[in-house]
C-alpha cells in the first residue's frame, strides 16, 4: 500500500492547515523557469532562513516578556503601590499562563499546524500587553501578564519544533539556536528600552513583535513533516520543495519522511501508558530533564530580577548593568548558534553547565563574605565587583549551552507520533519550574543572596552529571535517524 493510499483512508478525520501556504511558491515549484527574478527564493538556505527569521519574532516576544519585569519593578511598585510579594506574583504570572499554554501547545500545533498555533499565540500576547499598559490596579496587571504567558507557552513549544522540522540536517543546530538567540534579543530590548521609556509605553512597544509576526505567517510554508503526517501529500512535497530550493532534488528526503510517517501511522494512538516503553520514555526523560535543569539553575531568577540583584551587590546604576547583561547574553548566544553544528550539542552543554557551576560558586562566596565586611571598606567594593562579574559569567555560560540547546534537543529527539503529547509535557514541566523559580527568587534573595546562589550552583553541578550520562549527541543526524536511536 502506498503512502497516499494509507493516509487517504483517514483523510476525513485529518485537519487542514489553519493557515494555508501561499500560492506564490506553488506556481514557482511547478514553473520555476518563470521565476528568474526570484533567485532569492531558489537558494535553499535563504528560503529556510527567511522562514526562521519570521517565526523568530515569536521568541523575541518571549524574551521581551521575560525582560519586562526587571527594569520596571521600581516604577510599577511605586505607581500602583505594590508590595514586593505582589510584584513577585506579577513577575511569575507569565509562567502560570505559560503552563496553560504549554498544556495546549502540543495539541494546538498537531490539530491546526505550526503556523496556526503561532497565530493563536500572537493574539493573547497583544491583548495582554495592552492590558498592562492601561492597568490602574493589580487586576488588569495580572490579567495581562497571564495572557502574555499563555502566548509565550505556545510559542516556546511551537517555534523550535517548526524550525527543527523545516531545517536541513546540516543547518538544524544553528537554525534551532536562533530560537534562543531571539529570546535573548527580546530580553535585551526590554532592558534597553526600559532605560528610556516609562513602563506603560514599554508595554505598548511589547505589542510590536506579534503585530509583525501575524502578517509574516502568510508568506511562509507550513512544516512539511506536519503536512505529511496529516496526509496532505501535495502540500507536503510543495512545502519541502520551496524550503530546499526549486532546483533541488528532494526525492530522497521525501521518501525518508514518507517512510517515517507511514511507519508511525500504522501504530495506534499514543496513550500515557505507552510512555513506559523505552523508545518513548527515554527521549521524554532527556527532554524534561534538560528543560527542568535549565530553570533550576536559576537563569530566569537572575534575568527577571537582575536589577534587584545588582542593587544588592552595590551597583549604583543597576538598570544599566542589567542592559549590559542582556547585551552579553545576545553575543554569547550568537556564538553558541555558530558553534552548535560544529562542536555538537553535548560538548556545549558540558562546558555551559560546568561554567555555570563555577560562576555561581564565585557569586555565592562573594555574597557570603560581604556579610562580614564593612560596607565602607575597600574589600566590600572588590566583593561587589566579583559578584557582578560572577553573575555575568553565569549568564554567558548559560547562553553557550543550557540556554539554547535544551529546546533544540527537545524538538529533535521526540518521536513524531508522540511529539504533541510529549512536547506539551516537557514544555509544561519547564514552565512550572520556571514559575517556582521566579516566584521564589525575590524572597530567596531577601533571605540570603549567598544561600540562593549556592542552591543554583548545586543544580548546575548535577546538570553536568545528567548530560554526561544520558544526553545523546544529535549533531549531523536527520530527525528520522535520531528517532531510530531509541528503537
Amino acid at each position: 500500500m502506498s503512502f497516499r493510499e494509507e493516509t487517504e483512508e483517514g483523510r476525513n478525520d485529518l485537519r487542514r492547515p489553519f493557515l494555508h501556504t501561499g500560492s506564490w511558491y506553488r506556481m514557482g515549484s511547478r514553473q520555476s523557469s518563470m521565476l528568474e527574478s526570484s533567485q532569492v527564493i531558489r537558494d535553499s538556505s535563504i528560503s529556510v532562513l527567511a522562514c526562521v527569521l519570521i517565526v523568530a519574532l515569536g521568541p523575541i516576544q518571549f524574551g521581551f516578556t521575560c525582560g519586562y519585569s526587571s527594569p520596571t519593578q521600581a516604577a510599577i511598585t511605586k505607581d500602583l503601590g505594590l508590595t514586593v510579594s505582589e510584584y513577585s506574583v506579577f513577575g511569575s504570572l507569565s509562567n502560570v499562563g505559560a503552563m496553560v499554554g504549554a498544556i495546549a501547545s502540543g495539541q494546538i500545533a498537531e490539530y491546526i499546524g505550526r503556523k496556526g498555533s503561532l497565530m493563536i499565540a500572537a493574539i493573547p500576547n497583544i491583548i495582554g500587553w495592552l492590558s498592562i499598559s492601561f492597568a490602574k490596579d493589580t487586576s488588569f496587571l495580572y490579567m495581562g501578564r497571564l495572557l502574555e504567558g499563555f502566548g509565550v507557552g505556545v510559542i516556546s513549544y511551537t517555534v523550535p519544533v517548526y524550525i527543527a522540522e523545516i531545517a536541513p540536517q546540516n543547518m538544524r543546530g544553528a537554525l534551532g539556536s536562533v530560537n534562543q538567540l531571539s529570546v535573548t534579543i527580546g530580553i535585551m530590548l526590554a532592558y534597553l528600552l526600559g532605560l528610556f521609556v516609562p513602563w506603560r509605553i514599554l508595554a505598548v512597544l511589547g505589542v510590536l513583535p506579534c503585530t509583525l509576526l501575524i502578517p509574516g505567517l502568510f508568506f511562509i510554508p507550513e512544516s512539511p513533516r506536519w503536512l505529511a503526517k496529516m496526509g496532505l501529500t501535495d502540500d507536503f512535497e510543495t512545502s519541502l520543495q520551496v524550503l530546499r530550493g526549486f532546483d533541488t532534488d528532494i526525492t530522497v528526503e521525501v521518501n525518508e519522511i514518507k517512510r517515517s510517517v507511514a511507519s508511525s501511522s500504522k501504530r495506534s494512538a499514543i496513550r500515557f501508558v505507552d510512555l513506559k516503553r523505552r523508545r518513548y520514555y527515554f527521549p521524554l526523560m532527556v527532554g524534561i530533564g534538560l528543560l527542568v535543569l535549565q530553570q533550576l539553575g536559576g537563569i530566569n531568577g537572575v534575568l527577571f530580577y537582575s536589577s534587584t540583584i545588582f542593587e544588592s551587590a552595590g551597583v549604583t546604576s543597576s538598570n544599566a548593568a542589567t542592559f549590559g547583561v542582556g547585551a552579553v547574553q545576545v553575543v554569547a548566544t550568537a556564538v553558541a548558534t555558530w558553534l552548535v553544528d560544529k562542536s555538537g550539542r553535548r560538548l556545549l552543554l558540558m562546558i555551559s553547565s560546568i561554567g555555570m557551576t563555577i560562576s555561581l560558586v564565585i557569586v555565592a562566596v562573594a555574597f557570603f563574605l560581604k556579610e562580614y565586611v564593612s560596607p565602607d571598606s575597600h574589600m566590600y567594593n572588590i566583593l561587589s565587583m566579583v559578584s557582578v562579574v560572577g553573575v555575568v559569567a553565569m549568564v554567558i555560560a548559560c547562553s553557550l549551552g543550557m540556554g539554547p540547546i535544551p529546546w533544540l534537543i527537545m524538538s529533535e529527539i521526540l518521536p513524531v507520533n508522540i511529539k504533541g503529547l510529549a512536547g506539551s509535557i516537557a514544555t509544561l514541566a519547564n514552565w512550572f519550574v520556571s514559575w517556582l523559580v521566579t516566584m521564589t527568587a525575590n524572597m530567596l534573595l531577601a533571605w540570603s543572596s549567598g544561600g540562593t546562589f549556592t542552591l543554583y550552583a548545586l543544580v548546575c553541578g548535577f546538570t553536568v552529571v545528567f548530560v554526561s550520562l544520558w544526553v545523546p549527541e544529535t549533531k549531523g543526524k536527520t530527525l528520522e535517524e535520531i528517532q531510530a536511536l531509541f528503537r
